[in-house]
């Protein structure tokens, strides 16, 4: 991990101040030490001249355990295996060092990860879905009884059906156990699970409590897969910190969630890929309906929050091969709030979200290095930040993973 001191890009440094030029950024010990400062005699030297440098990005929704693109893996596990570790490596060179895994993927893969066993971008995972039976986690057809897909310990975490608060708190309990960053949980109907509607309200107030109350006594948070108005301002209530998609949001529950600090991840690019797939993903009616309700509704959401001061976080939710867009969120999002507001969304945003603003999301001494370089200017064009091949350099923790043109000597 040697000395770094970057310099000749211009500095957008997720704070949503304005880009700074000249400014050199001095990494040491996997921490930035310096921002603005000379180079260090034993620094190594690295020339980021015509690139914008940003702080690493952050999705805090993503889902890789699921591979495929309908959600549930169906191939012999060790392909499924080997396709998770790919979609982790691709997520780092798209310029992601922090993710939040919004379910089915087991912690132990976080800890992978940092023992530098698999490569990839710092991983916060929520462990199995929490759901109520026939809830939006639940993942059984209709006629059938038994887990389609069964977890499996270290691997594969699933989903876990619980009814009744002492249920929801032993589950919670249990994710807790194995290693998860927070809990997550489904709190209204969804688009994808075959048999609840999409306006219904799962879990009762006091089932949400008990999941948040075992996450609050571990020193966590609870997100919670909630669309509309009703299932929100339950969670709310509830004591949740992060409400996923949102897309039916009014104004009377965007100014609760502003009141009581919650956060809103959208989650607009997996429904653009959803519609776009079309036929493809063997969605009945009812699924498709639920798919064309929220998709037209999403926008206005996040126009509804900003309006109502909700802090706006930054999510994808695509499965399988479609990961590899992630950062297509920022695109669109960029075309509701500003470009710069979109950049803070998937870094300072996140950061607060996470519980690890005093460690990532913003480019001050410090915080970890971790830092990603684009070859053009994403304010000007934000479609650069979704076409991985103007990163030009990602650094995690202080250490170069990415640099295709060798500008580390």
């Amino acid at each position: 991990m040697s000395p770094l001191h970057l310099h000749g890009a211009t500095l957008i440094d997720g704070t949503g101040a304005d880009p700074r030029s000249g400014e050199g950024v001095s990494v040491e010990g996997g921490r930035i030490t310096g921002v603005g400062a000379a180079r260090s005699e034993n620094a190594t030297d690295v020339d980021l001249t015509g690139c914008f440098l940003l702080p690493g990005l952050t999705d805090a929704h993503v889902h890789f355990a699921l591979t495929e693109p309908n959600g549930a893996p169906t191939q012999p596990w060790v392909d499924w295996f080997a396709r998770v570790t790919s979609f982790m490596s691709d997520t780092l060179d798209q310029g992601f060092t922090t993710v939040r895994d919004a379910g089915a993927l087991d912690p132990a893969w976080a800890r992978a990860v940092d023992k530098g066993l698999i490569r990839g971008p710092r991983l916060l995972a929520s462990g199995a879905f929490i759901s109520q039976t026939g809830g939006h986690g639940d993942w059984r057809p209709p006629h059938q009884s038994e887990h389609p897909v069964a977890p499996i310990a270290g691997m594969f975490a699933g989903y876990v059906l619980a009814d009744g608060p002492d249920a929801v708190r032993r589950a919670a309990r249990e994710e807790l156990r194995r290693g998860a960053s927070q809990i997550k949980v489904m709190a209204s109907g969804g688009v994808a699970s075959p048999s609840d509607p999409l306006e219904g309200v799962q879990f009762t107030l006091g089932e949400l409590r008990a999941a948040v109350g075992a996450a609050e006594a571990h020193g966590t948070y609870v997100l919670a897969h909630a669309y509309h108005p009703r299932s929100i301002g339950q969670c709310v209530e509830a004591g949740v910190r992060s409400i996923e998609h949102g897309n039916l949001l009014d104004d009377e529950t965007a100014a609760a969630m502003a009141e009581a600090g919650a956060f809103l991840v959208p989650t607009l690019i997996t429904y653009d890929v959803l519609a776009s797939a079309g036929p493809a993903l063997g969605f009945s009616r009812f699924q498709e309906e639920k798919l064309a309700k929220v998709h037209k509704a999403g926008a206005e959401a996040v126009r509804i929050a900003k309006a109502a001061g909700v802090k706006i976080g930054s999510g994808s939710d695509l499965l399988g091969p479609a990961m590899s867009m992630k950062a297509r969120e920022l695109v669109l999002k960029a075309k509701i709030l500003s470009p710069l507001e979109a950049i803070v969304s998937a870094t300072r945003t996140n950061a607060e979200l996470f519980g690890m603003a005093d460690e990532i999301g913003t480019v001050e001494a410090g915080k970890r290095a971790d830092l990603v370089a684009f070859d053009g200017d994403p304010l000007a064009d934000p479609e650069i930040l979704a076409d991985s091949s103007r990163v030009r350099l990602v650094v995690k923790d202080g250490v170069v993973v990415k640099d295709p043109d060798g500008r580390v000597a």
